[in-house]
């Protein structure tokens, strides 16, 4: 009897509730889109909890208490509205509203705020309604998932691996030179006279929007690419003003748990050093820093401050700002096994125990100004500057040189190296709109980067007695430059400008476009200037007697008072204090212009199929002059390409599409792989090929897309690459097997598969009108690929003046893992409005991947399989408080390269000997926001 009472109340009840509400319901649209459904878009009561979201359709209902309300619509990326309604109870309310990404001024409409876009939701909308294939990762997964700087982010995302040690990435197996590196579609700099690229890791996870990583070819991006385009949208802001500031802290265990932390003397905390040379350095002994290790605690520390705001200018008008200043500082420590010249049996010429200290800092400072004069032009100032260094103190002991130094150990290789670079990155943007059919895209930006290595400090011990106690030591003697100090400076200049009109035409029965055509010219002008000075402390002839000396109190014998009594002299490549120019240092200077023009048309074949045909062509002038150890002289290379594109959508249904692209690109060498200039490291040398020529590429792709919901999405890719003289690292025939820049064979080739899901486990929602959530979610992508090239010798030969003994005749990629796999589980609790908590648990493997190409009998270098595990967790604490703390390399996985052998050469029978080796060890971080 109370069970059937307990039903007639809540009957009675539920009835009652019924006819005190009503019911809203509508189609949001997307005015930018010619009024296409605008899924995912937010629906709420204002100051409730009451609400929805519109569906795949654009379509919303709820129910909402009877009387008189104010509807709020929103969605990221667009003005934020406002809609006064009044709602009688049992009565249904119909409201359309249509929404524009910029400010507009609609009749009944208050615009409250935009929102950048930054949600995975809002990316997967982009992604979905692209023609091109298309991949992003915003500011919102990269927080879920911990992720504190560009290479990081970019490497959790389908197909893509981050090289260990550095910010560069691997794109389906595809290195730094198959790679372009933009900002807001501009292109970046290089900090590494090396690398074509600007290493990623630099830029925080502070000024970034969203990572757009296009791996097709797009007419809108430079053709010097094949594996991806990375570009960084900055960080926007045009909501309300607000201010917030980030402290924190971490340690590395491997770090915390020495007994004593070095790091050599000069470079300072903040990172902003720069140590000049001595005015006087070869007629006496001049360096003002110490040669003696310094120590320091290594206590990771981080702070940052954010701000912005927006306004109303006029009538039409509105600017906001967006500023963010950050420092972060990171110590590592790490100790294995480095060894070096591996002879075909596994016998190491050079082979060391070594330990590793680093100290790594980012300061950061961005400012953008947006003003948006009218609903039809808009202006973007950005302005960028990132100061980022390395120090790394290393110690080597063991066997220098099996034949003839420290042949039966004792021998200590110390180099500090101290790595700063200074980017300053300006940019102005703009749309103009002159009409519905006819628009234009612009921008043009100046960059400048100064790279610069301030006394590099080396010094090489060995036993005075290689048969006796080999604790006491001596100063080598058998290379002026064992002990040394080295000063570098690059300087890079570039101004590039981007200009792109697109014209609609054709409109079908629905009064929208189906055509439109896009004409564009980018251009981009570089200059780099690069020179470098080794001082040498060439030691004294065997007729005088050096002294002991310990790797603790090396400042002891690097004096005035030895200097003068002859127990050494200090020279450069080019002679001593009495050759006239002995401090003219070793330059290399280049010119790079590109002027590219390009057209493509779009259009809808269909409702379903959407088709876009285009090409472009590029004029490339590369000119280097160089004088170094090596040689002088100067070279250029001219090229015209023609760069054909097509892609093309097809949608299956409202969540299924099906995609295809493809291409052809090229591949320019670097200033430095050209220039003769020979860069030693503790292990290895490289030298310049001046004569280097530009790989072609051919690239294709086909992908099925499925969006379950706007969080979700499953997709499968088929992709596949042929490039014609493909460019490696190899070691060429030389007495010091020094590793140079080499077009190896006549074509390698690519073929691969890539898998990606984001699936919601499960979403409860509660609270006022369940709008609050209890979520958990996973994520997965995995890369299969099979890469193969062609080695040919007499290509080499004919070519170049060097000469290379492949040890085979065919091989993988450099820098190809055969599997590359992501996987993360994340879980979101909202407890209220202001409170919530969010884990995330993050998983990245790659396969074995070839390091560097074996040759004369030597096998290859491989990087061995790792597999990394991250743990993450945000809170909320209240509206203005969060705590979020991070767990990094918890697995910590052996880091090992080994050269692969004959098992039957091999003294041991094994089929591979150690190269490098190492563990990283656990990274913990913690940092506190407060947002006023």
């Amino acid at each position: 009897m109370k069970l059937k009472f307990l039903f007639i109340s809540l009957f009675i009840f539920a009835l009652g509730y019924a006819q005190e509400s009503g019911t809203i319901k509508g189609t949001v649209t997307d005015l930018d889109m010619n009024n296409e459904p605008l899924p995912f878009a937010s629906v709420a009561l204002k100051g409730t909890n009451i609400g929805t979201n519109t569906d795949m359709n654009g379509e919303y209902s709820f129910k909402v208490p009877a009387g008189n309300h104010t509807l709020v619509f929103g969605f990221l990326g667009y003005e934020t509205i406002e809609v006064a309604v009044s709602v009688a109870a049992g009565e249904t309310k119909v409201i359309n509203k249509g929404m524009a990404s910029t400010s507009v001024q609609l009749q009944d409409i208050v615009i409250e705020k935009t929102i950048s876009r930054e949600k995975e939701s809002a990316l997967l909308l982009q992604q979905k309604k692209a023609v091109e294939i298309k991949q992003s990762i915003g500011a919102q997964e990269m927080a879920r998932k911990g992720i504190s700087d560009v290479a990081t982010a970019v490497s959790k995302t389908t197909g893509i691996s981050k090289q260990e040690g550095s910010g560069s990435v691997y794109v389906r197996g595809l290195g730094d030179r198959y790679n372009m590196s933009t900002m807001n579609g501009l292109p970046l700099p290089s900090n590494n006279p090396s690398k074509k690229n600007i290493q990623l890791d630099i830029f925080s996870a502070d000024i970034v929007e969203y990572i757009g990583i296009d791996k097709t070819y797009s007419l809108k991006n430079y053709g010097d690419f094949a594996g991806a385009n990375i570009d960084i949208s900055s960080k926007n802001y045009k909501g309300n003003g607000f201010f917030e500031i980030s402290i924190g802290t971490g340690i590395s265990t491997n770090a915390i748990e020495q007994d004593k932390f070095y790091l050599q003397d000069g470079p300072n905390f903040t990172g902003f050093s720069n140590e000049k040379q001595p005015s006087n350095p070869l007629n006496g002994y001049n360096f003002t820093t110490n040669w003696n290790r310094e120590t320091a605690t290594p206590i990771n520390s981080s702070f940052a401050i954010r701000g912005g705001d927006s306004y109303d200018v006029g009538e039409e008008g509105r600017m906001s700002f967006f500023a963010t200043g950050s420092f972060d500082s990171q110590y590592g420590y790490r100790e294995g096994i480095a060894r070096g010249s591996v002879s075909a049996q596994g016998i190491a010429r050079k082979d060391f125990d070594y330990q590793s200290y680093s100290y790594l800092t980012n300061t950061t400072g961005m400012g953008n100004l947006n003003y948006s004069i009218n609903t039809n032009h808009k202006l973007n100032f950005n302005s960028l500057y990132i100061n980022s260094t390395s120090q790394n103190h290393d110690e080597f002991y063991g066997v220098i040189d099996i034949f003839d130094n420290a042949p039966n150990g004792g021998g200590i290789v110390r180099r500090s190296t101290f790595n700063r670079t200074s980017l300053y990155v300006n940019q102005l943007l703009g749309t103009n709109k002159f009409s519905e059919r006819l628009d234009l895209d612009w921008g043009v930006s100046y960059n400048f980067v100064n790279n610069v290595i301030p006394d590099r400090m080396q010094n090489t011990l060995r036993p005075i007695d290689d048969n006796g106690d080999l604790t006491i030591r001596q100063l080598n003697d058998l290379s002026n430059s064992d002990n040394h100090r080295y000063f570098q400076d690059l300087n890079e200049n570039e101004v590039a400008a981007n200009i792109f009109s697109n014209y609609r035409f054709s409109k079908n029965s629905e009064d929208n476009y189906k055509g439109k055509l896009t004409v564009g010219y980018s251009g981009r002008i570089k200059s780099v200037d690069f020179e470098a000075t080794q001082y040498n402390f060439k030691l004294a002839d065997n007729s005088v007697t050096q002294p002991v000396v310990t790797l603790e109190d090396l400042d002891s014998y690097f004096t005035q008072e030895n200097f003068d009594e002859g127990l050494y002299s200090i020279v450069t490549f080019r002679g001593g204090s009495g050759i006239p120019n002995a401090l003219q240092p070793q330059t290399y200077n280049g010119d790079q212009t590109i002027h590219a023009g390009s057209a493509a048309v779009e259009y809808k074949l269909s409702p379903k199929f959407t088709l876009i045909a285009g090409g472009r062509v590029e004029v490339i002038q590369q000119d280097i002059d160089w004088n170094t150890s090596i040689s002088r002289g100067s070279s250029s290379l001219n090229t015209t390409q023609v760069l054909p594109s097509l892609s093309f959508k097809y949608e299956l249904n409202d969540k299924h599409n099906l995609k295809f692209a493809a291409s052809k690109t090229y591949t320019l060498p670097q200033f430095k792989e050209r220039a003769p200039f020979l860069y030693e490291e503790v292990v290895q040398t490289y030298i310049g090929n001046a004569d280097l020529y530009e790989s072609t590429n051919y690239n294709a792709d086909i992908k099925w897309e499925f969006f379950p919901k706007s969080t979700e999405v499953i997709s499968f890719t088929a992709f596949g690459k042929y490039i014609q003289n493909p460019i490696n690292e190899v070691i060429i025939a030389s007495a010091t097997n020094d590793v140079s820049w080499i077009n190896t064979g006549e074509k390698a080739t690519v073929i691969g598969a890539e898998f990606e899901a984001r699936k919601d486990i499960f979403d409860f929602k509660h609270g006022e009108g369940e709008m609050y959530s209890n979520a958990l979610s996973v994520g997965a992508n995995a890369t299969y690929m099979y890469h193969n090239q062609d080695f040919d010798r007499e290509k080499v030969t004919r070519e170049t003046s060097y000469s290379v003994g492949f040890t085979n005749d065919e091989g993988r990629l450099t820098g190809a893992s055969d599997w590359l796999v992501n996987g993360d589980i994340s879980y979101n609790y909202e407890f209220n409005q202001d409170r919530r908590l969010m884990a995330t648990v993050a998983y990245n493997y790659f396969s074995d991947r070839l390091y560097a190409i074996g040759t004369n009998g030597r096998g290859d270098l491989v990087d061995k399989a790792v597999g990394t595990l991250d743990f993450i967790f945000k809170s909320d604490i209240t509206k203005n408080l969060n705590v979020s703390l991070s767990l990094k390399n918890l697995l910590d996985p052996t880091v090992q390269r080994v050269q692969e052998i004959d098992a039957n050469a091999s003294s041991t029978n094994s089929n591979e000997v150690d190269v490098v080796s190492y563990k990283k060890g656990l990274f913990g971080s913690m940092s506190v926001t407060y947002k006023f």
